[in-house]
């Protein structure tokens, strides 16, 4: 696994969030981001952004 900053916008407020990631993908992400907030939150969820962290 590798260590991803995924950046993203919830509620209209950009965020970002640091994650253990196998390929990095928007989808891959999105799954990592509702652990992290919950499944009530995917609706809220936008403008997803993954790459790797330095």
């Amino acid at each position: 696994m590798t260590r991803y900053v995924i950046h993203y916008t919830l509620d209209g407020q950009r965020r970002w969030d640091f994650a253990n990631l196998e390929d990095g993908t928007e989808a891959e992400a999105m799954q990592a981001l509702l652990a992290i907030h919950g499944q009530d939150q995917a609706a809220n969820l936008a403008v997803i952004k993954v790459s790797r962290a330095l």
